[in-house]
C-alpha cells in the first residue's frame, strides 16, 4: 500500500517578483487502515427489517445500531448498553422493558435527510419494531417478537391484512412506545425474561433505521441502509463486493472491553487497544468467493488479511494438530479457534412435503431410517475436516441449555437398523427397479437442494452414498443460496442442508426451529407439533435453572424423535490473520467485529517491501 504523499508549494517573496522563490515541501500522511476479507456466501441486502442470513446481518450490524451489545471480550457473555444510557428497567413480571437513548447520536449524513443532522430518538426504534408487523417486509425476524407478544402489534397486523390496508406507523400501540424523545418501552403479552438479550442485542435485525430512509428509498431500502454505527456502505456489486467506509458522523466511542482475567491473549488485546478511537479501521472491504480454494490462495497471497473460518480442505496443510502449519508461522500468521455457536442441519424435512412430511408412524419412520443411514461422523471426519463436534440435540455448546452429558441418537449412524425400519413401515422395492418405493407403491424419490460451490458437492456425495446405502433415490437441484433460501422460506423445498447460528448465548434460538407458529422464519422445516409448542412456549417464559433445563431438555427429545431436522454437528471456527491485523477475538454474538480491530499498517508496509 503506498503512502499518499500531499505537496505543498511554499511561495516565498523577499525583495520582489524578480526574487522570487519556490520551495517544495513534502507532507506525509497515514496511510488508510483497510481490513479486507471475504465472505463464502453471496448477500442478500442490507435492511435489517428484511433479512436474515448471517452475511447481510454482519455488513448490516457494522451500520445500524441495536440499543444493547455483548462486551467483545467478556466470557462469560456479557450485555451492555450500545446507544441507551444503561440496561433496561425490567418490571418484576419480565414483560416490561423500558430503555433510555443517549442523547447526541446521530444517523450517518444521508440525501433522505435533506442537508438536515438527524439525532437517532425514541421514535426511530419504536418505528424499527413496526417495521417487522408491516407484511410488506415480509421479516423473517418477525416470529422473534410474536413468541414473546408484543402487545398490540399482532392484533394490528392482522387488521391491516384483512383490510387490505397500509400498516398505520402513527397508530399508538401499547406493546412498544416512545414514552419522550428519548424513552422508549416494549410491553410483552407473556413474561420473557431473556427478551432484551435475545432480541435488543441483535443490531442485523434490530438496529434502528429513520424513517425518512425508508420512505425516501422506497423498494430500494436494502440497497440503501443507513444507521448511527461506525460505518456506511460505500459500494455494493450484488454477489460480488461490500466496501464499508468510516462514518464520519460516528460519535465519540473508546475501546472499553473487559477481559476475562485468565485470558492471557484477551487481556493482552485489552490491554493495546484500550482508550482508542472506535471505528480504527477506515475501510472494510469484503469479496465474495464462493469457492474454497480462490478463497485460501487470495489470503496467502496476502489479497485478503483476514481469513474468516479457514475452508475444511485446507485444514491438514494450515492448522496440522490444531497448530499454525511452520510455514504460515514465519510469516506471523496467527490463529484463532473457537466454537461457532451453530447446528449444522444435514437436512430438515418439509412437514408440508406428501414425501417426507407428516407425523404418522410410517412418515416418522421414514425420517428416522433416513437420519440413521446419514453419516455425520464421516462428514466430520472428512467434509468438515475434524473442525466440528457431533451433535446430540440442536443445541449448540456455548449457550445456555446445552449439557455436555446429553447423549442421542441424533448423529447415530446405524444401516441395518435404517434398513429394519424402512422395512417394516413398508418402504421396500415393489416395482424391481432397486429402488425403494412408498407404501401405495408409488416412487419413493428424495429432492435436496445444494449449492455449487466444493462443500456443498462433498455433502452431495455423502447423502448419495448414505441413501444408496438404503435404496432409497435422492436427486439434487443446485441454486445459488439466496435462491434456495428464498425457496425454503416458501415451503417449495423437500429438503436442504443449511446452518443455524445463535444471536445470543442462549438455546431457545435453537428450539424455535421447530416451533410451529415460526414456519418460514426459523422454522424451515414447517414442523407443528402441538406438545412440542406447549414446551418451547414453557421455557420461554421461565427464569433460567434447573427446572428451565429439564423442559429445554424434553423439547429436544421431541425434535429428535420426530426428526424435522437432522442436526449431524456443530461446527468450530479457524481464523487466521496475518501479522498486521491486531485485535481480533471471535464473539459469536457480535458480528461486526471488525470495529474492534486495528491494522498496523508498519507492519503492512514492511510486508509488501
Amino acid at each position: 500500500m503506498m503512502l499518499r504523499r500531499i505537496f505543498a508549494c511554499v511561495v516565498l517573496s523577499a525583495l520582489g517578483a524578480s526574487q522570487m522563490v519556490v520551495a517544495q515541501t513534502a507532507v506525509q500522511t497515514v496511510a488508510p487502515k483497510v481490513l479486507r476479507y471475504a465472505f463464502p456466501i453471496a448477500e442478500t441486502g442490507f435492511d435489517p427489517a428484511q433479512i436474515s442470513d448471517l452475511y447481510s446481518r454482519v455488513v448490516t450490524a457494522g451500520i445500524v445500531e441495536a440499543p444493547l451489545t455483548f462486551d467483545y471480550l467478556a466470557r462469560p457473555f456479557k450485555v451492555k448498553p450500545l446507544t441507551v444510557e444503561a440496561l433496561p428497567t425490567i418490571s418484576a413480571d419480565f414483560k416490561r422493558f423500558t430503555f433510555r437513548v443517549k442523547p447526541g447520536i446521530y444517523f450517518a449524513d444521508d440525501p433522505a435527510f435533506k442537508g438536515a443532522r438527524r439525532e437517532l430518538v425514541a421514535q426511530d426504534y419504536v418505528y424499527s419494531f413496526k417495521r417487522h408487523y408491516d407484511p410488506v417486509t415480509k421479516s423473517p425476524n418477525l416470529y422473534r417478537l410474536e413468541n414473546a407478544k408484543v402487545l398490540g402489534l399482532s392484533e394490528l397486523r392482522a387488521k391491516i391484512m384483512a383490510a387490505k390496508q397500509p400498516f398505520p406507523y402513527d397508530t399508538e400501540v401499547e406493546g412498544v412506545r416512545a414514552l419522550d424523545r428519548y424513552t422508549f418501552e416494549i410491553t410483552l403479552g407473556e413474561a420473557t425474561p431473556r427478551f432484551h438479550q435475545d432480541v435488543l442485542t441483535d443490531s442485523g435485525n434490530f438496529g434502528a433505521v429513520a424513517r425518512e430512509v425508508v420512505e425516501f428509498y422506497g423498494d430500494k431500502i436494502m440497497e440503501h441502509p443507513v444507521g448511527t454505527g461506525p460505518f456506511k456502505l460505500a459500494e455494493w456489486r450484488r454477489s460480488s463486493r461490500i466496501v464499508l467506509a468510516r462514518n464520519p458522523s460516528f460519535r465519540e466511542m473508546f475501546y472499553s472491553e473487559e477481559p476475562p482475567a485468565d485470558d492471557a491473549r484477551s487481556v493482552a488485546i485489552a490491554n493495546a487497544m484500550k482508550g482508542k478511537r472506535i471505528p480504527m479501521l477506515d475501510r472494510v472491504e469484503i469479496s465474495i468467493i464462493e469457492e474454497a480454494q480462490p478463497r485460501w490462495l487470495s489470503f496467502l497471497n496476502r489479497q485478503t488479511d483476514f481469513m474468516d473460518r479457514l475452508p475444511n480442505e485446507f485444514a491438514n496443510v494450515a492448522i496440522p494438530n490444531n497448530a499454525v502449519a511452520p510455514n504460515l508461522a514465519k510469516q506471523g500468521i496467527v490463529m484463532e479457534q473457537a466454537p461457532l455457536v451453530d447446528a449444522t442441519l444435514a437436512s430438515f424435512f418439509n412437514a408440508e412435503s406428501p414425501v417426507v412430511g407428516g407425523n404418522t408412524p410410517d412418515k416418522v419412520a421414514l425420517r428416522r431410517a433416513i437420519s440413521l443411514a446419514y453419516n455425520s461422523e464421516e462428514e466430520v471426519r472428512v467434509v468438515r475436516r475434524n473442525q466440528a463436534v457431533l451433535a446430540q440435540s440442536a443445541i449448540a455448546p456455548l449457550v445456555y441449555g446445552y449439557n455436555p452429558q446429553f447423549k442421542s441418537e441424533m448423529s447415530a449412524f446405524d444401516v441395518p437398523r435404517a434398513k429394519a425400519l424402512l422395512d417394516l413401515y413398508g418402504y421396500v422395492d415393489k416395482d424391481g427397479d432397486g429402488w425403494r418405493d412408498l407404501p401405495d407403491g408409488k416412487p419413493l424419490v428424495l429432492v435436496y437442494a445444494t449449492q455449487p460451490d466444493q462443500a456443498s458437492r462433498q455433502l452431495v456425495e455423502l447423502w448419495e452414498k448414505s441413501m444408496k446405502a438404503i435404496n432409497i433415490k435422492i436427486i439434487f437441484k443446485t441454486a445459488k443460496w439466496p435462491e434456495n433460501l428464498k425457496a425454503s422460506k416458501a415451503g417449495k423445498l423437500m429438503m436442504w442442508g443449511v446452518a443455524w447460528a445463535a444471536t445470543s448465548p442462549d438455546g431457545d434460538t435453537f428450539l424455535a426451529l421447530a416451533y410451529g407458529p415460526n414456519k418460514g422464519q426459523a422454522n424451515h422445516s414447517r414442523f407443528d407439533l402441538p406438545a412440542f409448542n406447549a414446551l418451547y412456549l414453557k421455557q420461554s417464559q421461565m427464569a433460567d435453572g434447573p427446572e428451565r433445563q429439564a423442559v429445554m431438555e424434553e423439547a429436544s427429545k421431541l425434535m429428535i424423535a420426530y426428526v424435522p431436522y437432522k442436526v449431524s454437528s456443530h461446527r468450530v471456527a479457524t481464523d487466521l490473520m496475518h501479522p498486521w491485523v491486531q485485535g481480533y477475538r471471535r464473539n459469536p454474538f457480535i458480528r461486526e467485529f471488525f470495529k474492534f480491530v486495528d491494522i498496523d499498517t508498519e507492519a503492512l508496509a514492511k510486508a509488501s517491501r
